[in-house]
């Protein structure tokens, strides 16, 4: 509730726009009148979303998903510290803590259950983290509660219909969200119009290419029970175990919906929604990308895209088939 009393002037109302107001710790609508209310440290702004998607039939059975199935899960000797090791050892959150600076404004669009969040929040960022599934965003507030971390907070909400003012946020990053939505092009213009000017967007999805080998690890997985979990290179890598195991089996393998995106179909987002390409991960041209994140790379041409996605499925350790795309609002 501190972050949000500190900057209750970046969110609005979701039903009708207008500011919010905070009185005796009752958020209300200046305007319309309706309240949010709060559980266990989490404040909804789920109710009313007047979202068109908010009761579609997959919009119902990922939240239901995520509601029995919280993603990442939390090992429970984890903590501050032990984040801190693996986001170090993890490659990109790293990379976005050396690359994102201390003291703004970063909203993460799907958070899970908040390790990327707890972790840049760390950096003394004020970090905005939201999801509609309230058993993930709980334990996301129950690691930062216990570790007594001030700089983030987190809120339940509807991608398609967020309770913040457009032209917000300097860093918005959504990670592994969109593919699983009803519309991925429309979850990112809803997120996009939170993008400051001359603020980046990042976006990770699920690659055309990239992906096909963890289909034929889910088709063995459903046949066979998850029995064979060697076949799944992270596993092997991390050693992972209990309720963390659980939790990646099922979201790789036994999600209900997922969507596959190719580099050329975020470029084109990403111009129709006022942005220019920045960078990617795999690079979109064949040279490997030197720098910053937020340095402007080539986005070379539809072969190169084409043979840098095909490299993902032979790589170690894709992490899922994964591809990330930075974009700068002009």
């Amino acid at each position: 509730m501190k972050l949000f009393a500190e900057h209750i002037d970046l969110f609005i109302c979701p039903a009708c726009k207008s500011s919010l107001r905070l009185s005796d710790d009752r958020i209300f609508c200046g305007n319309c009148d309706v309240e949010y209310g709060s559980d266990s440290g989490i404040i909804s702004f789920l109710s009313p979303s007047n979202s068109q998607y908010a009761d579609h039939p997959i919009s119902n059975k990922i939240k239901a998903f995520y509601e029995s199935n919280p993603f990442p899960d939390y090992q429970a000797t984890d903590n501050a510290a032990s984040l801190i090791d693996k986001a170090n050892k993890g490659g990109f959150a790293a990379t976005l803590d050396r690359e994102i600076p201390f003291k703004i404004n970063v909203l993460e669009v799907g958070c899970g259950t908040g390790q990327l969040s707890n972790f840049l929040s760390i950096g003394q960022r004020n970090v905005f983290a939201v999801d509609m599934s309230l058993s993930a965003l709980k334990l996301a507030e129950k690691f930062r509660t216990e570790n007594e971390l001030q700089r983030v907070g987190f809120y339940q909400m509807d991608l398609f219909n967020l309770g913040f003012k457009e032209d917000s946020f300097p860093i918005v990053i959504c990670n592994g969200v969109l593919h699983h939505t009803p519309d991925p092009l429309a979850g990112f213009q809803s997120i996009s119009k939170l993008v400051t000017k001359g603020g980046y967007i990042i976006i990770g999805l699920y690659n055309t290419y990239g992906r096909i080998a963890n289909d034929l690890r889910r088709l063995v997985f459903r046949t066979l029970g998850d029995r064979p979990k060697i076949l799944d290179p992270r596993i092997r890598r991390s050693g992972m175990s209990g309720d963390k195991l659980r939790s990646w089996l099922s979201d790789q393998y036994h999600n209900p919906h997922e969507s596959k995106h190719s580099m050329d179909e975020v470029i084109l987002w990403f111009k129709e929604s006022g942005f220019e390409f920045i960078s990617s991960i795999p690079s979109a041209s064949v040279q490997q990308q030197k720098g910053s994140l937020f340095d402007k790379q080539s986005e070379g041409n539809w072969l190169t895209r084409l043979t840098q996605q095909l490299g993902i499925m032979l790589e170690p350790d894709n992490e899922g088939g994964f591809f990330l795309m930075i974009g700068r609002k002009l």
